[in-house]
This record gives C-alpha cells, structure tokens and sequence, in this order.
C-alpha cells in the first residue's frame, strides 16, 4: 500500500502523548508517525459511526469541552 505524507498541526498535549507512546514503545523503534498511523489505523477500522464521532469531538473542542 503506498504510503502519503500531509501536514497536520496538533495541540501540544497531543504531542506529548504521543512522545509518551513512541518511549514506551521503544522496544519496537517505534516512529511518532508510526505511532499516529496506528491510531488512525485503529480509529477507522473500528465499528464507530466515524462521521459523528469526528463532529462531536470538533464540536467539544471548539467549545473548550475537550
């Protein structure tokens, strides 16, 4: 499967998440994209209705909720 780049800004907090993950998963040499692929990959393959579940999370974040 080839693989696309894209640009994405994320809150800090993110990033320390996943500088968080990427040190626990050291063993495996794990990348941060790496590491955010997996959760996307995760996230799209679950049974959630994804569109509703990105809106409520734009929604709560704009409003300061998240």
């Amino acid at each position: 499967m080839a693989k696309e780049k894209f640009g994405v800004a994320v809150d800090e907090e993110i990033v320390q998440e996943v500088d968080e993950l990427v040190a626990e998963c050291d063993d495996l040499g794990a990348t941060g994209s790496e590491i955010v692929e997996a959760i996307l990959t995760a996230f799209v393959q679950s049974e959630t209705n994804h569109v509703e579940q990105v809106r409520e999370i734009i929604i709560r974040k704009r409003k300061g909720a998240l």
